[in-house]
């Protein structure tokens, strides 16, 4: 293996469909433990043999070990498909998407964004009405494709984060400040409401 590689050369040639059938979290988690731990170049089946080719040639290794393995588990690409009028609107899909290619809110409708659509499948096991199917594509996504599901790949992961930081801020903040004025204020008043009920009930013939 070159010395000089780094993880970004080795993502770069895999599909982005960040679907974990390599084992690992994503794309990038696989070109790491590719890089850092000697994982084998045979664990992205929708990559199939053009992406362990391009792998094979990158790292200076030779293919030929891996070519039955990787044709017999090869996945063709797909998009996800909402059956609309099925969708009960739990979200639960829109949870798992690893790019944010499906559109909706809680109890409404959703529908999928094709071109951001991966084709990964995370999104059929957590849907409880079994709403999504999965259509097989007549040809490859655009090279370009996968520059762009990256992307997605990577702002979803970033909101994420910056989501779980700010509520993280909120509890310690909370937490620091103690019960709310407010909320004081309004135990007070119904205490003192409760007082001066029972002052008129006992000054009462």
């Amino acid at each position: 293996m070159k010395k000089s590689l780094t993880i970004d050369d080795i993502d770069a040639l895999l599909p982005q469909t960040q679907c974990g059938l390599c084992d690992y979290a994503g794309c990038r988690p696989y070109a790491k433990a590719i890089l850092e731990d000697g994982e084998s170049i045979d664990h992205c089946p929708p990559g199939g043999t053009e992406t362990l080719f391009a792998l094979a040639k990158l790292l200076e290794v030779d293919p030929a070990p891996y070519i039955d393995k990787v044709k017999q588990q090869a996945k063709p690409p797909s998009v996800a498909f909402i059956r609309e009028d099925e969708c009960i609107g739990c979200t639960k899909c829109i949870q798992a998407c690893p790019t944010d290619a499906i559109l909706g809110s809680g109890k409404l409708m959703h529908t999928v964004i094709g071109d951001a659509c991966t084709g990964c499948e995370l999104c059929i096991e957590p849907c409880p009405v079994d709403c999504i199917d999965m259509i097989t594509l007549a040809k490859q996504p655009a090279a370009t494709k996968a520059t762009e599901w990256r992307k997605r790949y990577n702002n979803r992961n970033a909101r994420l984060e910056r989501l779980a930081e700010e509520k993280k801020q909120r509890h310690l903040a909370a937490k620091k400040s103690g019960p709310k004025s407010e909320t004081i204020a309004n135990r007070k008043a119904a205490i003192a409401a409760a007082i001066a009920r029972a002052k008129q009930k006992k000054n009462s013939p």
